[in-house]
């Protein structure tokens, strides 16, 4: 698999390292991919104002190209608790998650997958939807 440089928002580095805690006390049932999720924390770029456009974020939504079938397919990364894999909704868990978080259009991504090593092209990112502050 190769390595590239990837970006993640100051907030979602946040909410996924307290996410990482949280499953690590509980015992989530998507704990074992818990430490790849972790590596990819620890070597990612942290965006303190806003991440270019077309990286993808918690809650983007990406089109993507799997390389190893030729079938493109449009995927919404999101906290575990809001995965829907039936609305393609899939948790930054899930080694498909970990995978896209952080790079941008145009990337390939190769991850390492129960089946074997996968790999896509990220043809498109849809920003996460703005978040506003509670009142």
């Amino acid at each position: 698999m190769t390595t590239k440089n990837i970006v993640i928002t100051e907030a979602d580095y946040g909410r996924l390292r307290a996410l990482l805690q949280s499953a690590r006390e509980f015992r989530l049932r998507d704990a074992e991919h818990l430490d790849d999720l972790e590596g990819e924390l620890e070597r990612a770029t942290i965006a303190t104002a806003t991440v270019p456009r077309g990286i993808v974020t918690m809650n983007s939504r990406v089109r993507v190209r799997d390389l190893n079938t030729g079938r493109e397919l449009t995927y919404e990364i999101v906290f575990p608790k809001d995965a829907d894999v039936a609305k393609n909704r899939i948790s930054v868990l899930a080694p498909i998650g970990t995978a896209l978080l952080g790079y941008g259009a145009g990337a390939l991504v190769e991850w390492q997958v129960p089946s074997g090593v996968r790999r896509w092209r990220i043809l498109d990112v849809e920003p996460a939807p703005a978040v506003t502050a509670a009142a």
